[in-house]
């Protein structure tokens, strides 16, 4: 490697690892923040925070991280033009294709880790939180219930209770709300006792309480007093768009779903699309002389921006069928691909007519 491929590697190396493990802590903060948040509510078990953070700092990488070799090529860039080093290197009769090089060296491999990361290691992590959330939102997990709180899942399922023995998995003084098509649905129990916690096929039994079914579009509503009640509540299911984003390539790849292949698709161009945007920042990074290293920020943040809404909104068209397959979802990197060679053919044109 020549020492000015070198040079602007070295400059935007140290950017790219200092704002992407910037990115992290802010994503990772937040995580943690609304997690914590849900644990105190009793929504979440608080020993499955951490791990749920970390899952979502896995699937967050495939965007920090282009988002990072992003902002630090126009950074690095933009300080080397202020300071008039790329244009007295041009002058001195190095072509300008060695930028795009000395960037390459560096975006090939980060795009080869974002293409990883998108295939294998979010769809495991995505599965790891909804098994996680599954686990500890059941309100048959007694773990993480509150007393005397109104302890909320993710199916809409309330309970309250005065008095927890965790150890038992009894519950005393018991309020639970469930709700069902039209029909809402609340069990009034002096005890509870939980016989069956296992997320797949969760069961309970109360003791001497009163069962309510409200129709909520008419009047047909009715109490019941029982004794023993037998209640086998209905175990969370994941959605379509979580089974999509958690199932193998192998998987996507056999189904005919245009969910399916819309996330398969996805997948695939990361990485492309990683390399294609660092690419596009090095023609647009361009300054004048005294303009500021950060003249060009703002134009090229617009520009992030419009193709990272272009490339979820070309996914939710093939997820819908309303756009065909081919390109589909590679509309975008395409697009990206013919504007860059675009800017090079007219960059270079022009510095060939400047050094003649």
């Amino acid at each position: 490697m020549f020492v000015f491929e070198r040079y602007i590697m070295t400059e935007t190396r140290r950017l790219v690892m200092t704002i992407i493990g910037f990115l992290i802590f802010i994503f990772a903060s937040y995580s943690t923040q609304r997690y914590l948040t849900d644990a105190a509510n009793g929504t979440l078990a608080l020993q499955s925070v951490m791990s749920i953070v970390f899952y979502k700092i896995l699937i967050a990488l495939e965007m920090l991280i282009p988002v990072g070799l992003y902002v630090s090529v126009a950074v690095a860039l933009g300080q080397l033009y202020n300071d008039s080093e790329i244009t007295a290197a041009l002058a001195s009769g190095i072509s300008p294709l060695r930028i795009y090089k000395a960037i390459m060296y560096l975006a090939i491999p980060l795009g080869i880790v974002v293409t990883l990361l998108s295939m294998y290691a979010r769809p495991w992590a995505y599965a790891q939180i909804f098994q996680l959330k599954q686990q500890a939102q059941s309100e048959l997990d007694v773990s993480h219930l509150q007393e005397k709180k109104f302890n909320l899942n993710d199916s809409g399922r309330m309970i309250l209770s005065d008095k927890i023995d965790r150890a038992s998995n009894h519950l005393s003084d018991v309020l639970i709300y469930s709700s069902s098509g039209s029909n809402t649905f609340l069990f009034r129990s002096h005890t509870l006792q939980v016989t069956n916690p296992a997320a797949s096929s969760p069961a309970v039994t109360l003791h001497s309480g009163t069962a309510y079914r409200l129709d909520r579009k008419g009047s047909d509503d009715n109490a019941q007093t029982y004794t023993n009640f037998n209640l086998h509540p209905k175990p969370i299911k994941p959605s379509s768009e979580l089974k999509s984003k958690s199932a193998s390539m192998a998987e996507l790849s056999d189904s005919r779903d245009p969910a399916d292949t819309a996330e398969l698709q996805w997948r695939e161009s990361r990485g492309i699309s990683a390399l294609l945007i660092a690419m596009l920042v090095i023609p647009l990074s361009r300054t004048r002389p005294r303009q500021g290293r950060f003249a060009t920020l703002l134009p090229l943040a617009v520009l992030f921006v419009l193709i990272f809404y272009a490339g979820n909104i070309s996914r939710s068209l093939v997820a819908s069928n309303i756009i065909p397959p081919f390109p589909g979802v590679w509309t975008v990197p395409l697009m990206m691909l013919l504007v860059f060679m675009a800017l090079v053919a007219h960059q270079t044109s022009l510095l060939q007519k400047f050094f003649r």
